[in-house]
């Protein structure tokens, strides 16, 4: 209702922000089927790994899974310390390392592959470190949240070290549904 000044009223200032509903974010690079891929070069910088982190959260989020999400956290955990080890052993001068994703919905999997340019440093079976050590830990992160997980060379040069991670949906989530607003 408009008052004596011409301003709205609070209530109805209310009705019309939950009549504009925010649109649904778009499922960039989904089938119809259900599969998503994101594949893209970083810098072998810290900062390059970060950045991949962010991308695959920002992507993981437009294929439905929120970045608190108990698959979201897990897929970042999983880029964040595959990316740090291509940054810290696996780093050329003038060589990127390159991060995939794919999303496998009918599978309910997610397959993470960071690839860098070094063949000679391969990962081992993660072992704990001492308490009083600060690193070391990546890779039982890794073997704790993936279901598998190992290494490949790749061709021309280096190595691919992935892991596939299970891609529950959030509850609740419905692909169609509009998030809905309370008073």
């Amino acid at each position: 209702m408009v008052g004596m000044t011409g301003k709205k009223t609070p209530a109805e200032t209310r009705a019309d922000r939950q009549e504009e509903a925010p649109p649904l974010p778009r499922r960039f690079g989904l089938t119809a089927n259900g599969y998503g891929s994101l594949s893209r070069q970083f810098p072998s910088t810290p900062r390059g790994a970060r950045l991949a982190r962010r991308t695959v959260v920002r992507q993981l989020g437009y294929w439905g899974f929120g970045p608190m999400t108990d698959a979201s956290c897990s897929v970042a955990l999983v880029v964040a310390e595959l990316a740090a080890n291509a940054v810290c052993h696996g780093r050329l001068r003038g060589r990127n390392f390159h991060v995939r994703v794919d999303y496998e919905g009918p599978a309910s999997r997610f397959r993470i592959e960071v690839s860098d340019a070094v063949l000679g440093r391969t990962p081992e079976h993660p072992a704990l470190p001492p308490e009083d050590q600060e690193s070391g830990r990546g890779l039982f992160l890794v073997e704790c949240l993936a279901t598998k997980w190992g290494w490949e060379s790749r061709n021309p040069i280096g190595k691919i070290v992935w892991a596939e991670v299970a891609a529950v949906r959030p509850r609740g989530e419905c692909e169609d549904a509009r998030p809905t607003r309370s008073a």
